[in-house]
């Protein structure tokens, strides 16, 4: 019986770049070095026919490669390589400073954003809660006082909106007026002055 090989999920790779770089023009260098990174995964995670589509860099390590510019990557770097179903994930293993920051930054407002939302659904659950139990308590009497709280904030509304519009009749009516704006009278032309 033949031996079954296992595939590998997860290696970390130190993957050598400089003999691939050193055989195209400077110009060239970087996406030759993109090229080469993805070769060597295709072929030690083995990926079927060395489809190089199926492997997939991580944005940092990607800025990483292209930090130096077009002409000058880097000779060597070490990547984590993680299989995610047909596709492979590759990652940088040490991220410098500052893009740990970023990640950092990134998680944090990820969490707010998640921590805000849960919040809201439950007082939105809780509001639900609160008004369904009253009005099995109280019956009618609370619903008029719900009606009674609409009214009261369509006419604070209304009252805002009628003090809007008699500003901009007065603001009209003051327009018109000879004393309400002071006109700039035109300089006069010395020529006509004589």
């Amino acid at each position: 019986m033949a031996k079954q090989k296992s595939i590998v999920n997860e290696r970390e790779f130190i993957v050598p770049l400089r003999r691939q770089i050193m055989k195209v023009q400077r110009h060239k260098r970087t996406p030759k070095a993109i090229k080469a990174l993805k070769q060597f995964i295709a072929k030690h995670m083995k990926v079927p026919n060395r489809d190089l589509n199926k492997i997939k860099l991580d944005g940092f390590l990607n800025e990483e490669l292209w930090y130096r510019g077009i002409k000058n990557p880097p000779t060597k770097i070490k990547v984590n390589a993680k299989r995610d179903g047909e596709n492979i994930k590759v990652t940088l293993v040490n991220l410098p400073e500052k893009n740990k920051f970023k990640l950092l930054r990134e998680e944090k407002k990820k969490k707010a954003l998640e921590s805000s939302k849960k919040k809201e659904k439950k007082e939105k659950k809780e509001d639900k809660k609160t008004d369904n139990k009253e009005e099995h308590e109280h019956g009618k009497v609370e619903e008029q006082t719900v009606e009674e709280k609409k009214e009261e904030l369509e006419k604070k509304e209304s009252s805002v909106e009628q003090k809007q519009a008699q500003a901009k009749e007065q603001a009209k009516v003051q327009k018109h007026v000879k004393g309400g704006k002071e006109h700039k009278s035109s300089p006069q032309r010395k020529s006509l002055l004589r």
